[in-house]
């Protein structure tokens, strides 16, 4: 009896064949480039635009060279595929450049004069940003510290117990207070510590509050899409054990949860900690080094950088190098909190999940 092959007998395109595509749209692209530049065209040869150029290019010379070779159908898949990847790659760009920018030009002043002495009587080269650092750190834990439990029991209430017009209203406000532009923070706070205080108050534990209310909603919403992945059969397992629902909540929903909450928390942190206006009109500027969160001007890395930038003196390049550095500064701070994070949720984590 004859047998009937039905596997498909077109030939297929090797890892090699598409490694060699991409190759050809990148020496394509920056070919092109460069030709612009040599014509006048263009001032300078933009890597940007050549990278976006090759990854559109290799996604269609993929297409059409798999549609000769495997057939539309394949040639359909690699194009999605590729698009998928090429979409990936595009955004990838900005970040990297933004990164390998910054890296580039904060590495000119990232020394040790920089993390031990502050801005006090510099007017032109040297100083640091001592006092920045110790602002950003002090006011962002003041934040954290206010955000966190509110945030993580506000989302307990509104998934667990919130029912009713209470719950909605909860949840009308946070989504009220997403949106809201960060210097509505800053005035709100400034207005409510203005009324107590007076009109010239500018302290560090100002700056806490109105970062706060920018980061509770995140912390509300990310902590309440953890708790409904965890399976109802959990809770009901434990309610049938006879343990109280406060207590399956404590013992059973959050440690199931944790490492989402943790990222959750994390990324509301990562949310605040570059603000700038708020902090300007409520935290204020100052040059010397202030450790008291309830006393006096603080400044911050994002308004260091911002002044800076914006306010330089007669040694122009000095004011931008040490601009840069704080923005480089800030980015370590927050790459440090992100590996914290991943290192804590591993930890806490139940062991089923690690």
């Amino acid at each position: 009896m004859q047998t009937v092959d039905f596997t498909n007998s077109r030939r297929s395109i090797g890892r090699r064949t598409l490694l060699a595509t991409a190759v050809l749209s990148l020496l394509v692209s920056f070919a092109f480039s460069w030709v612009l530049q040599i014509a006048g065209i263009t001032n300078s040869l933009n890597i940007v635009a050549a990278l976006i150029i090759a990854i559109i290019l290799s996604v269609a010379l993929i297409y059409v060279l798999s549609t000769i070779v495997e057939g539309r159908r394949k040639a359909t898949d690699r194009l999605v595929t590729g698009a998928l990847y090429g979409a990936f790659g595009i955004a990838l760009i900005p970040l990297l450049s933004l990164i390998i920018t910054t890296v580039a030009n904060g590495l000119n002043r990232l020394d040790w004069e920089f993390f031990s002495t502050s801005m006090r009587n510099v007017v032109g080269a040297g100083g640091g940003g001592l006092h920045a650092i110790v602002g950003t750190l002090e006011v962002t834990a003041a934040a954290s510290v206010i955000s966190i439990p509110i945030g993580i029991m506000t989302a307990i209430y509104l998934v667990e117990y919130g029912k009713g017009r209470l719950a909605k209203g909860i949840t009308f406000f946070i989504d009220v207070m997403t949106g809201i532009p960060s210097i509505v923070a800053g005035l709100f706070a400034f207005a409510l510590f203005a009324i107590v205080f007076g009109p010239g108050i500018r302290f560090g534990i100002g700056g806490a509050v109105a970062l706060s209310l920018l980061m509770i909603p995140v912390v509300v919403r990310s902590t309440e899409e953890m708790l409904k992945l965890v399976p109802n059969e959990l809770r009901e397992a434990s309610y049938a054990l006879g343990v109280p629902k406060w207590l399956t909540i404590i013992k059973v929903v959050l440690p199931t949860s944790i490492a989402g909450i943790i990222t959750g928390v994390v990324i509301s942190i990562s949310r605040i900690i570059g603000e700038t206006a708020p902090l300007l009109i409520i935290a204020g500027l100052s040059t010397s080094l202030n450790g008291d969160l309830f006393k006096g001007r603080m400044t911050t890395l994002p308004v260091y950088v911002y002044t800076q930038y914006a306010n330089q003196g007669a040694d122009a390049q000095a004011y931008i190098d040490r601009a840069w550095t704080g923005a480089l500064v800030l980015m370590l701070i927050v790459m440090l909190l992100n590996l914290a994070a991943r290192i804590l949720a591993k930890v806490l984590a139940p062991k089923g999940n690690r």
